[in-house]
């Protein structure tokens, strides 16, 4: 059964208990908008980002943010930690922290156009 916030359906669990099959490993995960503080140059947040464990990808934006981080972590703890780092040792101002819940499935079909009555 799959809550509105879960990010997976639980496991339907075997006769013995156990949940049965190969469960996807449950991470947490966020986007993170940052804007650069005004001392911060661009190749210091790039520099910590390629030493920073958390960080699986990073985006420069044409925007009123600088970038756009995602961070991904085995515990809650270590995402805040992540973002938290991200401000004091990468040298931005973290603008939105999104956490990611589940991703959508974009593989479907579209849905069939509805009929109109002329």
């Amino acid at each position: 059964m799959t809550s509105r916030w879960s990010r997976w359906p639980e496991p339907e669990p075997a006769p013995d208990g156990v949940p049965a099959g190969d469960e996807p490993e449950r991470r947490h995960e966020a986007l993170i908008g940052v804007r650069l503080t005004a001392a911060t140059p661009g190749s210091h947040l790039l520099e910590y980002l390629r030493t920073e464990p958390c960080a699986v990808a990073a985006w420069w934006i044409a925007a009123d943010l600088d970038a756009v981080v995602r961070l991904s972590a085995d515990s809650l703890t270590m995402l805040h930690r992540a973002v938290a780092d991200l401000r004091r040792r990468g040298g931005a101002e973290v603008v939105v922290t999104l956490s990611i819940l589940r991703p959508l499935d974009l593989s479907e079909a579209t849905p069939k156009k509805l009929a109109t009555s002329a």
